[in-house]
């Protein structure tokens, strides 16, 4: 530990020697010594300070009581130097206290553990009967704070006994209302449940009485039924003896008509076989022709979407599509956001989906044509909760496929030779499915046939 810079012994050296304590420094005089020294220690030099308390001097007060307190203690007790310099920053911060302890008549209204922890510092005359004596203070003020506490928890225990007795007797008081409750509803119950046994006393003797009716009349019954088998084995008997007498008519009626339908036969046969033999000596063909062949038009087997031209309608007459409905088994596909996206754009999809196939739907009853829609299903933002209408196809596209390419996909599954036709304003759908062999036609028709709905 670095020394002073003179060599004279402080002062005050000779009365430690000859007072010291005899038991442990009281912990309320401890704390506020460490206070006092945690405070002093901020205004010494590092070179002023013991060699084990450098390294907190940049501390604050508050943490070098915490983290330095026994350290700080040890050397004020040990370093006569250091506790001299602690002293005199002790006078200088408290004069009137420091000077009423070296004069001996500490005050009376300071705290008694201040004037302890000053003396401990200065260590006055008589500095370890102050220590003691705030010591007794602080305990015998401890001891009284624990009395007082001891007192005000006795008076809430007391508060909380009292509470629980009150609350004892008003559950007790409920307990014993309910009890009567409980009491009356159980003889209640028991009153029921003798009437009940009653009940079910005289159910049981109705239920004899039933069942004895019963077998009486399942006795009638079979009975009756020995009765009417006879009688219907015996009707049975004069139904087979009856229809043995309408047989033997018939058979009599057969015999008698026998000779006249031999004669025809004959006669019949007569003709067949002259006509036969006139036909071999006129060495005629079997007919494959006739008259009708040699006219140049469609016949239905054979007609298609192309054919239909009977009148020089437009690309956007209705008849037009009427008369391709009109085919035998035609199937009518129908690109559904190119229709109605051309009809009515500015309404939201789902409006649009519901009107179009409202209309189909009117369109497959009246014409009995197979009707498929197709929707693109890139435009679905959510899964489409949609019962299709009554003879209409509802076809979304899975994702990666567009519709075009579905509608393509449905002209090619149809067989060759079954009219299909495509409602596209789009022109490489209309031209695909040209290749494929349907017949295109532009939206508009769809939505003018729609529109006489």
């Amino acid at each position: 530990m670095e020394q002073p810079d003179s060599g004279a012994e402080p002062a005050g050296a000779a009365g430690d020697a000859a007072e010291a304590l005899d038991r442990p420094l009281p912990e309320g005089v401890r704390r506020r010594v460490v206070a006092l020294v945690s405070d002093a220690v901020g205004g010494l030099t590092v070179a002023e300070l013991p060699a084990q308390l450098r390294q907190y001097a940049r501390f604050t007060p508050t943490r070098r009581a915490k983290f330095a307190g026994n350290a700080m203690a040890a050397a004020l007790e040990g370093d006569a130097v250091f506790r001299q310099r602690i002293a005199e920053r002790l006078a200088h911060a408290q004069p009137e206290l420091c000077a009423a302890l070296t004069a001996g008549s500490p005050p009376a209204a300071a705290d008694p553990l201040d004037v302890a922890a000053a003396a401990y510092v200065l260590r006055p005359a008589g500095w370890v009967k102050l220590v003691a004596a705030a010591g007794e203070e602080a305990q015998r003020a401890d001891a009284e704070r624990a009395d007082e506490a001891g007192r005000r928890e006795l008076e809430r225990l007391r508060e909380e006994l009292t509470e629980a007795r009150g609350h004892t007797k008003s559950e007790t008081e409920r307990l014993r209302v309910e009890l009567e409750a409980v009491r009356k509803e159980a003889e209640a119950l028991r009153r029921k449940v003798r009437s009940a046994q009653s009940d079910v006393k005289r159910g049981e003797a109705a239920l004899r009485r039933a069942a004895a009716e019963i077998e009486t009349v399942r006795a009638e019954t079979a009975a009756q039924v020995s009765s009417a088998e006879s009688e219907t084995r015996r009707l049975r008997a004069r139904l087979g003896e009856a229809e043995a007498a309408v047989e033997a008519g018939r058979r009599a009626a057969r015999e008698g008509r026998s000779v006249e339908d031999m004669r025809l036969r004959l006669l019949l046969d007569t003709v067949l076989d002259a006509a036969q033999g006139l036909r071999r000596e006129l060495a005629l063909p079997p007919a494959s022709a006739h008259p009708a062949d040699t006219v140049d038009a469609v016949e239905p087997g054979r007609m298609s979407p192309k054919d239909i031209a009977a009148r020089a309608l437009s690309e956007t007459d209705p008849a037009l599509l009427d008369q391709l409905l009109a085919l035998p088994q035609v199937h009518l596909l129908v690109d559904g956001y190119n229709v109605t996206k051309t009809g009515y754009p500015t309404m939201p999809l789902e409006k649009q989906r519901l009107r179009l196939l409202g209309g189909l739907s009117v369109l497959a009853a009246q014409t009995g044509a197979e009707i498929t829609c197709v929707f693109d299903g890139a435009e679905l933002a959510a899964p489409v909760l949609l019962a299709p209408p009554r003879g209409v196809r509802v076809l979304f596209s899975k994702p990666g496929v567009t519709a075009d390419e579905l509608i393509r996909q449905l002209v090619r599954a149809e067989p060759p030779g079954r009219p299909v036709v495509v409602v596209s304003t789009d022109r490489e759908v209309a031209d695909g499915v040209a290749k494929a062999g349907a017949r295109p036609v532009a939206s508009v028709l769809l939505l003018k046939r729609l529109s006489r709905v």
